[in-house]
C-alpha cells in the first residue's frame, strides 16, 4: 500500500500537467477532425503531446520546432516515395537517413530532429497512399503546438510572475531553514544533524534549476501575454538578482560540510557561531521577499526587505569576524570564510552597490583583509 500512497502523492501534486496534456490533445483533435474535416489528424494530439512535454519556458520555441519538423519530414517523405514507393526496406533507409541530415544541417535539436524522422516514417510505413492527406500534416502539427501554447498558459493567463513568485520564496525560505538545522546541530554537537544538514544541502541544486526553470517558463508568459509584456523589463532586472543564489547554495554546501567535521571534533562549538548562522538565515529569508515584492512590483516593499537583508548579513559576518581569532580549528575557519561569502552573494543579489563596494563593506564588518 505505500507504493499506492506514493503515486497518490504524485498525482496530487502533478495533476495539473496532466491535465494540461489530456485536454489539450483532445481538443487538438476534435479542432482537426472537425473543424478543419482531416480525415486522420495523428500529428495534432501528438504534437499537443510533444510540446507540453517540454519544459516550462521552451514550449514556445519546441512548438516551431515539431511544426518545422513534421514539415520537413513529409517533404522528404513525399520526395523519396515518389521515386522510390512506399514501405520496401530501401525507402525506409533513404527517408530516415535524408530526414535526419536534413535537420541536422540546419541546426535541429533533438526534439524536431526526431519529430522530423517520426512523420516521415509515418507517411512510409502507416499513412495510407493518398497523396491529399500530406499536406495535413503541417497543418495538424500547427493546431496541435498551438492548441499546446494556449493550455499551457491558460490557468496562469492572469498572474503570469505568480509560480516564479512562489518558487523565490520556496527556495530562500528552504535556504533559511538550512542555515538553521546546521546552526542547531552546531549548538547540540549532534553529527548525525549535521550529516542531514549536509545531505539537505547537497538536494539545493534541484531547487536552484528549478527556481531556473521558472524564470524561463515566467519569460514565456509574458511574452505570449501580449497586455503583460511589459512586465519583462522586472523580470530581466530580477534575473541577474536570482543568479546569486546558485553561489549561495554551493557557499552552503561547503559550509555544511566543515560543520559535520566541526561536529566531531571534541573542542565545543563557539555559542556565537549558531548565532552568526540564524542572523544569515534571517538575511536569507529577507531576500527571498525581496526579490519577490519586486517581482510583484511593489518596490517600497522591497527596499525594505532589502534593508533587513542587508543588515542582517552584515550582523552575521560580524559576528563571525569575531571567532577569527588565532588557535581556532580549521572546520571553524571554513565556516567562518563561507558565512563572509554567502552574504556577499545575498548583497550582490538584492543591494544597488556594486561589487566593489560590497566585498568592502563585508570585509569591514567581518574585521578581515580582504581576501
Amino acid at each position: 500500500m505505500g507504493w499506492l500512497r506514493v503515486a497518490a502523492g504524485r498525482l496530487r501534486h502533478g495533476w495539473r500537467p496532466v491535465l494540461e496534456a489530456t485536454l489539450a490533445a483532445t481538443v487538438a483533435w476534435i479542432l482537426a477532425t472537425r473543424l478543419l474535416g482531416h480525415p486522420e489528424p495523428f500529428f495534432a494530439p501528438a504534437a499537443a503531446l510533444i510540446v507540453l512535454g517540454q519544459a516550462r519556458g521552451q514550449r514556445l520555441r519546441r512548438a516551431v520546432e515539431v511544426v518545422l519538423g513534421v514539415a520537413g519530414g513529409v517533404l522528404v517523405a513525399d520526395v523519396v516515395i515518389q521515386g522510390l514507393g512506399r514501405g520496401s526496406t530501401g525507402t525506409v533507409f533513404t527517408v530516415i537517413l535524408l530526414t535526419v541530415v536534413l535537420a541536422a544541417a540546419v541546426g535541429a535539436t533533438g526534439v524536431s530532429l526526431v519529430q522530423a524522422a517520426v512523420s516521415a516514417l509515418y507517411l512510409v510505413v502507416v499513412a495510407p497512399p493518398t497523396e491529399g492527406l500530406v499536406p495535413f500534416r503541417f497543418v495538424d502539427a500547427l493546431v496541435g503546438g498551438g492548441i499546446a501554447l494556449a493550455a499551457s498558459q491558460l490557468i496562469d493567463a492572469r498572474r503570469p510572475l505568480a509560480p516564479l513568485i512562489a518558487e523565490v520564496r520556496g527556495t530562500f525560505d528552504e535556504l533559511a531553514a538550512l542555515l538553521t538545522d546546521i546552526a542547531d546541530a552546531l549548538d547540540r554537537h549532534d553529527e548525525p544533524a549535521a550529516r542531514g544538514a549536509l545531505g539537505h544541502a547537497r538536494e539545493m541544486d534541484a531547487r536552484v534549476d528549478r527556481l531556473r526553470e521558472g524564470v524561463l517558463a515566467a519569460g514565456e508568459a509574458l511574452w505570449l501575454n501580449l497586455r503583460r509584456r511589459r512586465h519583462l523589463g522586472r523580470l530581466r532586472s530580477v534575473d541577474s538578482s536570482i543568479r546569486q543564489i546558485d553561489y549561495a547554495v554551493r557557499n552552503v554546501r561547503v559550509l555544511a560540510r566543515a560543520g559535520v567535521t566541526l561536529s566531531r571534533q571534541p573542542t565545543p562549538v563557539p555559542a556565537e557561531l549558531g548565532v552568526a548562522l540564524r542572523s544569515l538565515a534571517e538575511a536569507v529569508r529577507a531576500a527571498g521577499e525581496a526579490l519577490a515584492a519586486d517581482l510583484e512590483g511593489r518596490d517600497e516593499v522591497a527596499d525594505g526587505h532589502a534593508a533587513r537583508a542587508d543588515l542582517a548579513a552584515l550582523a552575521a559576518v560580524r559576528t563571525a569576524g569575531a571567532l577569527f581569532t588565532p588557535g581556532r580549528s580549521l572546520p571553524l575557519v571554513m565556516i567562518i570564510g563561507q558565512i563572509r561569502a554567502t552574504a556577499i552573494d545575498l548583497l550582490r543579489g538584492v543591494s544597488a552597490d556594486d561589487e566593489r563596494t560590497v566585498l568592502g563593506r563585508v570585509d569591514q564588518a567581518t574585521g578581515l583583509p580582504p581576501l
